[in-house]
């Protein structure tokens, strides 16, 4: 199959099951507005979230990397009127954009954005007891994926999932002697949750309009 069919495909499927409302539409405009990269999840993707979520009976959901808040949107209305979601955010111009999105969205009450290296927040969650998420959605930079799992694992509880975006790398991630630090640290993430008996989780191809990719999905058992 060709990338037409599957944008063909996918625009298919989105207009069927997760068609496009006001507020998500005004915030991909709104990040290419701002000159955001165009690399926020797909609309599929994002009510695969969403249905996860729900599914989970979240009540706290943290998500590290946020863009335009987004998947963000998809995530934290998947909650119930006295959840919370964090989600955390590097550039200062990305998360103000995510902010007035969320605010456009009438979810700034639900969801709160930290910006800042998310090696540095989450320890900060971690000493003011934000603990544990029901819900934790990986999509940063991918050279520290390891590093994130390691800490959405102590930031969670028996019973959470955790969700790590772009795990494919368009067929990269099978390559043992690649350097590009994005596969690098995607294959160590992968390391870590098939050795970790605390995780059982399993990792889905996709193809669509982000290419190939796919995510992970990993319960906490114990």
């Amino acid at each position: 199959m060709t990338q037409a069919q599957w944008n063909a495909v996918s625009d298919y499927l989105t207009d069927m099951l997760a068609p496009p409302d006001e507020a998500l539409t005004a915030a991909l405009a709104a990040a290419g507005a701002a000159g955001l990269p165009d690399i926020a999840v797909s609309p599929a993707e994002g009510k695969l979230l969403h249905l996860l979520a729900r599914t989970q009976g979240a009540r706290t959901v943290l998500e590290i990397g946020t863009l335009a808040g987004y998947s963000t949107i998809w995530l934290a209305r998947a909650l119930p009127p006295d959840g919370r979601l964090v989600t955390l955010e590097y550039e200062p111009a990305h998360a103000e954009v995510a902010r007035a999105n969320l605010a456009h969205a009438g979810l700034g009450s639900i969801a709160q954005v930290r910006t800042g290296a998310a090696l540095d927040l989450l320890p900060q969650l971690s000493e003011e007891g934000a603990a544990p998420f029901d819900f934790v959605f990986i999509d940063a930079d991918k050279k520290n994926n390891a590093r994130y799992m390691e800490w959405a694992l102590r930031l969670t509880r028996p019973g959470s999932l955790i969700v790590v975006d772009n795990v494919v790398r368009g067929g990269a991630v099978t390559d043992e002697t690649g350097t590009d630090p994005s596969v690098v640290g995607t294959r160590e993430m992968l390391d870590l949750v098939a050795r970790d008996p605390r995780l059982d989780a399993t990792a889905l191809q996709m193809v669509g309009p982000k290419g190939h990719d796919g995510m992970l999905l990993a319960r906490v058992v114990d």
